[in-house]
């Protein structure tokens, strides 16, 4: 792939900074405009399960941004890392540092994983871009390569293909209490002179030897990029490996110490059956299945106390303030109490139940658990014309079906990347996970967590199923290839790195759902308030009767065979193809106007249950769980709808509303036709 000219003259902005004479004379200098243009350029690169992402984020913290690489699809971690290092990593001659502490700014990129510069998919074709296929100048100033200790000479091919290149670059290398346990021994001193580079030991999970780390990047930002190592003078690339690879075995001699027979670890043990064909699908659902039972349970309670804060003492507050001032009774109150207050309110109540999934999540994952579901979920994805980390795209789907639809530039094909973003919608985000929620807890009572997973397990079923029918009509001719992955060993999460990974997950969930929210509750409460037929006064008329009740009237009667039927009922459909999030905050909305009174403490339950009740004949449970079939399948949100066009183009984004919205209607008339029978 060539770089595009703004992607090379972005390039040579972000890293191009002067050598920096003076910090070949000092190694604690910094800059006072901070990690801008003027800054060290750090690239941080390696193979996926290496620890990579979790020293980017220890590194930088909060510091991060993503963004679209100019001239390319492929979105690149930046962050700010404020290197902090202590006075005996100094080894200037004559150093002028504070003795106690050494700051320097840089500017840190995280580069897609890559296990070579061989790429294989766009995101790896842009890390090879960016690191030896631009002009020297326009380089990063340095490469720190993260290395996995446990399995080093799996990590040490990319670094030889580096050494190659002569880029200043240097070895950090993680899991290294890992490798201890499996009696592997590393001398980094002696692995530094085999290498050819600085090697550094850390431990980013525990952010230890992250000074040490930044000591070494600072002598390194100093000094000259290493003489290229030679290879042989073909282009044979078997001969090529022979050599590279001969290298990394002297290394690996050179630095290392082990048994010579390897012991058989707990998590050898535990992977025989977690990743058995038969067994590791099962220990999977069973998994997810105390995931959202928990989640259900512990977080009802605090649901509970938020609604009843937010319906009582909040909106009484706010409707004394208001008349207080003089507006009591006019179209601000109504804006603010029965629009702001009841439906940005509803959603906060789900906060406390998306802070757990998100902590179990980042425990499932910091654990090494989630690696093992990509290799279950192997022999499927197969099945279907997708190679096996396409279940990775699929996996980031139900956390954000946006981030999952950007993640399919992981796979190599183009026919595979367009159908996994296809199939990617069908996966249950965490926005709907909000509604099933409060349809379980109001329908399904004591089960509500049981009737969640089933919607997850109806999720993956959708994405089999949908991907059949694809394979076997659109793509016959797709071939597939076999998953090959480095299995991380299982470690013990920490709190830090836990509680780190849920606050980003949780502020990136509320801020991107804030201000769709709040601009979605301010426009379906102008909706009710501009009546249809003369007479009728602004903020006053009766929410049947406005223009956002005569619309919803009109379109109930599609989803009268499934039950649904209501314009209550069919208006939140429509608000939720904004975002799923938003189905909760009109539903609080259009009985918060209905009610005068702005009802009571579960008062928005009782009503979702009568409505169901009535459109569905008096089966409310079949009508419920058809209304959550049809929010599962059709289109997750407009943010989907703008990365999938953004993906794959106009043309395969409109067939995918198109399946969704002829899917989600039919699956739904059937659960209700057929749940009828028996409810």
């Amino acid at each position: 792939m060539a770089l595009t000219e703004p992607q090379s003259r972005n390039l040579n902005l972000l890293a191009s900074s002067p050598q920096l004479p003076s910090v070949k004379a000092c190694c604690h200098t910094t800059t006072d405009a901070g990690a801008g243009p003027e800054a060290p350029v750090v690239a941080l690169v390696g193979a996926p399960n290496t620890g990579k992402s979790t020293l980017f984020n220890a590194l930088t913290g909060a510091r991060v941004t993503m963004g679209n690489w100019p001239g390319t699809t492929v979105e690149v971690s930046r962050g700010v890392w404020k290197a902090t290092r202590s006075a005996a990593s100094c080894t200037c001659a004559e150093c002028t540092c504070d003795p106690d502490e050494k700051r320097l700014e840089l500017t840190l990129i995280d580069l897609p994983g890559a296990y070579s510069l061989d790429p294989h998919s766009p995101d790896e074709d842009l890390t090879r871009e960016l690191l030896v296929g631009v002009p020297v100048a326009e380089r990063p100033d340095l490469c720190v390569v993260a290395c996995d200790a446990s399995r080093l000479a799996n990590s040490l091919y990319l670094v030889a293909q580096l050494r190659e290149q002569g880029v200043a670059m240097l070895v950090a290398l993680t899991m290294l209490d890992v490798a201890a346990k499996r009696g592997v021994q590393i001398d980094t001193v002696a692995l530094s002179a085999a290498l050819g580079c600085p090697v550094i030991g850390i431990d980013p999970r525990r952010r230890a030897g992250l000074e040490a780390l930044a000591g070494a990047v600072g002598e390194a930002l100093g000094e000259a990029a290493p003489t290229p190592r030679r290879r042989p003078d073909t282009s044979d690339e078997l001969e090529l490996d022979d050599d590279r690879f001969g290298w990394i075995a002297a290394a690996v001699e050179a630095g290392t110490s082990a048994p010579s027979e390897q012991p058989r670890t707990w998590s050898d043990r535990v992977d025989r059956w977690v990743t058995a064909p038969v067994l590791g699908p099962l220990i999977f659902l069973g998994v997810m299945w105390m995931v959202f039972q928990i989640t259900t349970v512990v977080a009802a309670p605090l649901q509970d106390l938020l609604d009843g804060l937010f319906t009582g003492p909040v909106s009484a507050g706010a409707t004394w303030l208001l008349g207080a001032i003089g507006l009591g009774g006019t179209w601000v109150e109504g804006l603010v109490v029965d629009g702001l207050i009841a439906g940005v309110g509803m959603l906060l109540t789900f906060v406390p139940l998306m802070t757990l999934m998100f902590v179990l999540l980042a425990l499932l994952e910091d654990s090494g658990y989630l690696a093992r579901a990509a290799v279950v979920a192997d022999r499927l994805m197969r099945s279907i014309g997708l190679p096996g980390r396409a279940f990775l795209p699929l996996i980031v789907g139900f956390g954000c079906n946006v981030p999952a639809i950007s993640a399919t530039r992981i796979l190599p094909g183009a026919r595979q990347r367009v159908l996994t973003a296809l199939l990617v919608p069908f996966t249950s985000c965490t926005a709907r996970l909000t509604v099933f929620v409060m349809l379980g807890t109001i329908f399904f009572g004591e089960y509500a967590g049981t009737a969640v997973f089933v919607m997850y397990v109806i999720s993956i079923h959708l994405v089999v199923l949908a991907g059949l029918v694809l394979r076997r009509t659109l793509w016959r001719t797709m071939g597939t290839e076999p998953l090959i992955i480095d299995l991380p060993a299982y470690q013990r999460p920490t709190l830090r790195l836990t509680a780190s990974v849920a606050w980003l997950r949780l502020k990136g969930f509320l801020q991107t759902a804030s201000g769709i929210i709040v601009a979605t509750v301010a426009a379906v409460w102008l909706l009710q308030s501009i009546p249809v037929q003369a007479g009728e006064a602004f903020g006053e008329v009766p929410v049947q009767d406005s223009v956002y009740g005569v619309a919803a009237q009109a379109v109930a009667p599609v989803f009268a065979p499934a039950g649904f039927g209501s314009w209550e009922t069919a208006s939140t459909l429509a608000v939720g193809f904004v975002a799923k999030e938003a189905v909760i905050s009109s539903w609080a909305q259009t009985y918060a106007v209905a009610d005068p009174d702005g009802g009571a403490p579960g008062a928005l339950g009782t009503a979702v249950l009568n409505s169901f009740t009535e459109s569905s004949g008096g089966h409310p449970v079949p009508a419920a769980l058809a209304f959550m079939v049809f929010l599962l399948a059709y289109t997750p949100c407009v943010a989907t709808v703008a990365a999938q066009w953004r993906e794959i183009g106009p043309r395969w984004t409109l067939f995918g509303i198109g399946m969704q919205l002829v899917t989600a209607w039919v699956l739904a008339v059937a659960v209700f036709q057929v749940g009828r029978l028996f409810w």
